[in-house]
C-alpha cells in the first residue's frame, strides 16, 4: 500500500477507522448515539484462526483444538492429543488494499504422564504493508515505512478436578507505527506493553436419551495489563482488555456424525471516552466539567477502569448492554474428519456496527487438518465484507504415529 498524505497521522486514523467499524456505521443511527469504546493495538481483537471465524467469531466453550490460546487456553487441559502446531493467514481489507495480512502461529505440549496440564505459547503479526509518507504540497516523499504490530505470549493450563480447568497467559505486546516527518515537525514511536489472561473451562457429558451428549462453557478475561503510547507518554490508550463468556452444546445425530450450536458473549472492559456533545460546552461550567471528566479518564488505571466500564455509559445500563457483542454458530462434523460450520456475528450500530454471517469448512486427516472460513458482511460497503481466513495444523500424535513413536 503506498498513500502520500498532508498529513502521516492521517494514514494510521483511517486505516483503523476502516478496520474497526463499518463504513456506514453513523449512517445507520443519530450522531449523538454512535459512541464505540476506544483502544489502542486494535488488532488484537482479530481472529486469528479459520475455525473459530467460521462459526461466527465463537470459541469460548468450543471443543478444544490447537487454535485455544486466543478464544480459552484453559481448553488445552481437556485436548485429546500431546500437542499440535498451527499456522493461520488472513488478508486484511483486501477489498481495498493488497498488502495488509494477519499471521498467526500457535503450538501446545502436554505435560506429564497424566496429561493434566499443558504449556502454550502463540506469536501473531500483523503488517499494515507499506506507507509512503509525503509532507509538502509538491509530492516529494520523505519516508517509506512499515508499521506492523505484533504479540508473544505463553500459556499454562491445568485441570482442577474432571471436569474443570484454569489457565493463565502472560502477553508481550509490540505496536510499531513510528514516524518522523522532518517536513511537519509530527513524530511518533513504537508502544510497548504486557498484559495477563485468565480463562475457565468446564465440561460434562448428560445422557439425553440413550445418547450421550457434551455440554460445556467456559471464560477468558484477555489483554488485562498496562497502557501504550505513541507520543512519548503524552497521551495513553487502553488496552482491548475484553470478558468472553461462552457456552456449546454437541449432540450425535447418527453413527460418526455430530453437530455442535454454541454462543459467546463479548464485552470490552475498557471505560468510555468523555465525548463533548455530553456536556454543555457552551458554558464555563461544561468545559471545566468535560476537561476534569477527559483528564481523569486518561490518568484511570487499567484495573480501574475494567470495573469502570461496567457502569460508565452515558447512555446507562442499556448503553451497556450494547456494549455486548453477540457470536453464534455451529460446526457439523463427519468422523472427525470433514467439517461444516456456519455462524452471526452481531455489534450494536452504535458500537461500530460489525455484523456479519461467516461461513467455514475443514478437512483432517491423522496428521494434518486444513481450515478456511468466509465472512459476509451484512453491510455491503463494509471493508471487512468478503474476508477469508486459512488454517494449516498439524496434530502431534498423528505425526508420532508415522514414524512409529506413539506413546504407550
Amino acid at each position: 500500500m503506498k498513500i502520500i498524505p498532508t498529513n502521516s497521522c492521517l494514514v494510521f486514523l483511517c486505516l483503523y477507522l476502516l478496520t474497526v467499524f463499518s463504513a456506514n456505521a453513523r449512517n445507520e443511527i443519530k450522531d449523538n448515539e454512535f459512541n464505540p469504546v476506544n483502544t489502542g493495538v486494535t488488532t488484537l481483537s482479530i481472529t486469528p484462526d479459520a475455525r473459530g471465524s467460521g462459526m461466527g467469531n465463537l470459541g469460548a466453550a468450543t471443543e478444544p483444538d490447537v487454535n485455544a490460546q486466543f478464544w480459552n487456553p484453559s481448553k488445552y487441559a481437556f485436548a485429546y492429543s500431546k500437542g499440535g502446531v498451527a499456522i493461520s493467514y488472513t488478508p486484511w481489507l483486501r477489498k481495498i488494499v493488497n498488502d495488509i495480512f494477519l499471521g498467526d502461529l500457535t503450538g501446545y505440549w502436554k505435560l506429564g504422564d497424566g496429561d493434566n496440564q499443558a504449556l502454550s505459547a502463540s506469536f501473531r503479526y500483523f503488517s499494515l504493508g507499506d506507507v509512503t509518507v509525503g509532507g509538502n504540497t509538491s509530492g516529494e516523499t520523505l519516508q517509506t515505512i512499515n508499521p506492523y504490530e505484533l504479540a508473544f505470549d505463553l500459556g499454562y493450563s491445568r485441570k482442577l478436578s474432571e471436569k474443570f480447568s484454569m489457565g493463565v497467559v502472560l502477553r508481550y505486546i509490540l505496536s510499531d507505527l513510528s514516524y518522523d516527518d522532518s517536513y511537519s515537525g509530527e513524530t511518533n514511536t513504537a508502544a510497548s506493553a504486557f498484559s495477563a489472561d485468565i480463562s475457565g473451562y468446564y465440561v460434562t457429558y448428560p445422557m439425553i436419551g440413550r445418547n450421550e451428549c457434551q455440554f460445556s462453557w467456559g471464560f477468558n478475561i484477555s489483554n488485562i495489563g498496562t497502557k501504550v503510547s505513541y507520543d512519548h507518554g503524552t497521551t495513553y490508550a487502553f488496552l482491548p482488555t475484553n470478558l468472553r463468556l461462552g457456552a456449546q452444546f454437541m449432540f450425535p445425530l447418527a453413527d460418526y456424525n455430530t453437530l455442535a450450536v454454541g454462543l459467546d458473549l463479548n464485552k470490552l472492559l475498557v471505560p468510555t471516552m468523555p465525548r463533548q456533545k455530553d456536556y454543555d460546552m457552551d458554558s464555563i461550567e461544561g468545559q471545566t466539567a468535560y476537561e476534569e471528566a477527559k483528564e481523569k479518564w486518561e490518568t484511570m488505571s487499567p484495573i480501574t477502569g475494567i470495573f469502570k466500564s461496567f457502569s460508565d455509559a452515558p447512555g446507562g445500563f442499556s448503553e451497556e448492554l450494547k456494549e455486548i457483542n453477540v457470536s453464534f454458530g455451529g460446526e457439523y462434523a463427519y468422523n472427525q474428519q470433514f467439517f461444516a460450520r456456519m455462524g452471526y456475528n452481531y455489534e450494536n450500530a452504535s458500537k461500530g456496527g460489525r455484523s456479519y454471517f461467516t461461513f467455514g469448512a475443514g478437512f483432517a486427516l491423522n496428521v494434518v487438518r486444513l481450515d478456511a472460513s468466509y465472512m459476509l458482511a451484512t453491510a455491503q460497503s463494509s471493508p471487512l465484507d468478503q474476508t477469508l481466513r486459512f488454517t494449516l495444523s498439524f496434530d502431534m500424535d498423528g505425526i508420532q504415529d508415522l514414524l512409529g513413536k506413539r506413546r504407550r
